[in-house]
C-alpha cells in the first residue's frame, strides 16, 4: 500500500478534527437549532468535510469563495449568504446558488434582489441584518429602523422576509452580548406581530463561536459557527 504523504496526512488530521468538532457541537445544542458553518477563508475541501460530518447549511461571506465551494459540494448542502452584500454581488448566478440571504440591510439591496429574482423566477428568503451593537464598522440596519425596513420590503414580490440576523460584538465576555441579542429578539417579536405580507418571522440568526450559547438562551434558532468547527487555520490556495 502506498504510504500517506505529508499532505495526505494533514488533510486526514484536518478532516478528523472537523468531524470531532461537529459531533461535539451537534451533541450539545437542541435539535431545533440550525447550525450554519461559516466558511469564510476555508477551502472547498474543508467545506465538503464539514458537510460529510453532518453540517447541512454553509454560510459564505463572499460570492467568489461560495462559487468555488459550491462546485465541490453542490446541493449536498443549503447555502446562506452571511456577509456584507453589495449591489454588484447581486447577480443572477449568485442568486441561483444561494438558498437564503441573511444580511439584507437596505431597501436598495432588497430591490436589487427582487429584480434579479424576478428574472430567474425565484422567491428569495432573506433575513434583515440588525446592527444591534450600533458599531459603525459593521453593516446592518439600526434597531429603531428595522421595523420600517421590514414594512418597505414586504411589498416586494420576489423576496420573503423570514426573520432577523445580528452579529453582536465579536470579542469579549459572552454575557456582555446578552442585551444585544435580547433587543434583537424584541424587535423580531414586534415585527412578527404586525403580520405583514411576505413576512414570515421564523428565523432569528444570532451567535457565533464565542456567543452561541447565550444567543440560544435569548431565542436564536440559527447560529453561525466557524472556529468551533474548522479551528483557527486560515484558507490556503
Amino acid at each position: 500500500m502506498k504510504p500517506a504523504t505529508a499532505v495526505d496526512y494533514n488533510h486526514g488530521v484536518a478532516s478528523e478534527l472537523i468531524e470531532r468538532n461537529i459531533a461535539r457541537l451537534l451533541a450539545e445544542i437542541p435539535n431545533e437549532i440550525q447550525v450554519v458553518a461559516a466558511a469564510k477563508a476555508r477551502t472547498p475541501r474543508e467545506v465538503l468535510q464539514a458537510v460529510q460530518a453532518g453540517i447541512r447549511i454553509i454560510g459564505e461571506n463572499y460570492v467568489k469563495e461560495a462559487k468555488e465551494a459550491y462546485e465541490v459540494v453542490g446541493k449536498r448542502a443549503t447555502w446562506h449568504f452571511i456577509g456584507t452584500l453589495r449591489k454588484h454581488d447581486v447577480r443572477k448566478t449568485a442568486l441561483e446558488m444561494f438558498d437564503m440571504i441573511e444580511s439584507v440591510d437596505s431597501l436598495v439591496i432588497a430591490h436589487e434582489i427582487d429584480k434579479k429574482c424576478a428574472q430567474i423566477g425565484k422567491t428569495m428568503p432573506l433575513l434583515i441584518e440588525v446592527n444591534s451593537g450600533r458599531e459603525p464598522q459593521k453593516s446592518g440596519v439600526l434597531t429603531e429602523d428595522a421595523e420600517q425596513l421590514a414594512r418597505k420590503i414586504s411589498f416586494l414580490r420576489n423576496i420573503k422576509v423570514m426573520g432577523l440576523m445580528t452579529m453582536g460584538p465579536r470579542f469579549g465576555n459572552p454575557e456582555d452580548f446578552r442585551p444585544y441579542f435580547a433587543e434583537t429578539r424584541r424587535i423580531f417579536e414586534r415585527i412578527k406581530g404586525l403580520r405583514l405580507p411576505n413576512v414570515e418571522m421564523k428565523y432569528l440568526s444570532m451567535g457565533m463561536t464565542n456567543s452561541y450559547k447565550v444567543a440560544i438562551e435569548e431565542g436564536a434558532n440559527i447560529i453561525r459557527i466557524r472556529t468551533k468547527i474548522f479551528g483557527e487555520r486560515r484558507r490556503s490556495l
